[in-house]
């Protein structure tokens, strides 16, 4: 499943296509993805001017005139494809073909001058909902979510606080969207190894007994917003399914310290671990255990 860098790269393909846009009239080839379209889901959008592109977690957020906002979540398999104009997809370095135009072409936006934005979905675990601006915060989605790894308000003040006196693992904590918005598990993983933390610790140890940061919530702030932002200038990470706007994989996959590197030399410097690989909560975790404590 794509995550916050995945999303993120495509924000910023979006932006400069989307963004003071009209929709000259919008396809809903089939009547759901992973919920139902909303109801008059084409009719509504025609003529509708894009004002913004924005995200919050792993969701895109399309800002419109008339004051409502369209929420796209891509799900397991979801990709955006920019065609016609200026805005032309081409095969980046790593590409190999997406799924195939047409049959999982499930929505598609025709803009006035010519480009078509298609949101193509195989496994149909994407979404789109259109929902007032005013009860954008309060919706079910986004209510609960906690503050962006990559703002102000997400500080190791702030995850000392949020991780104080949990008796759960530190990677479980993290996969929490309450506590931190948009990680998931390959990103948690090499955030965790930069550390130096082991996914096994308890949650609690990043806090003081005051409730307060120590040397490890430093570190680990720190570390979590490095691998994003490298990440997101790589164009985030391509496993199966996640692709550019404009047909290109990621490229992070391959400065992958630990994830999917079972077996392999740890990568610190005077290491001289492997990486292990155990399931936490049904998921794989890559980690050190020699230089993650």
């Amino acid at each position: 499943m794509p995550e916050l860098p995945e999303v993120e790269t495509v924000r910023r393909g979006l932006l400069p296509v989307l963004q003071g846009a009209v929709i000259e009239s919008a396809e809903a080839r089939r009547p759901d993805l992973r919920w139902p379209l909303p109801e008059a889901f084409a009719e509504r959008l025609a003529g509708r001017r894009v004002e913004a592109v924005g995200r919050r977690a792993k969701y895109l957020l399309a800002d419109l005139d008339g004051g409502e906002v369209l929420i796209v979540h891509l799900g397991m398999s979801g990709s955006i494809r920019i065609e016609g104009g200026k805005a032309k997809g081409r095969p980046g370095a790593f590409h190999h073909p997406r799924a195939e135009p047409g049959a999982h072409d499930h929505v598609v936006f025709h803009l006035a001058g010519g480009t078509t934005v298609t949101f193509n979905d195989p496994r149909r675990f994407g979404a789109m909902l259109l929902v007032p601006y005013d009860q954008l915060d309060s919706h079910p989605l986004l209510r609960s979510l906690g503050p962006e790894p990559l703002g102000n308000t997400f500080h190791a003040d702030y995850l000392a606080r949020a991780l104080a006196g949990r008796r759960t693992s530190l990677k479980a904590a993290l996969l929490d969207q309450k506590v931190v918005a948009g990680l998931g598990n390959i990103y948690v993983c090499e955030a965790l190894h930069r550390a130096h933390l082991s996914p096994r610790r308890l949650a609690g140890t990043l806090a003081t007994e005051a409730g307060g940061p120590n040397a490890r919530t430093e570190r680990l702030v720190v570390a979590i917003r490095e691998v994003l932002r490298e990440a997101i200038l790589a164009g985030g990470s391509s496993l199966r399914d996640h692709r550019q706007v404009n047909g290109e994989l990621g490229y992070f996959q391959h400065a992958f310290k630990v994830y999917d590197r079972e077996g392999e030399k740890c990568p610190t410097l005077h290491c001289k671990g492997h990486v292990q690989r155990i399931v936490q909560g049904g998921r794989s975790t890559f980690f050190c255990p020699t230089c993650q404590r």
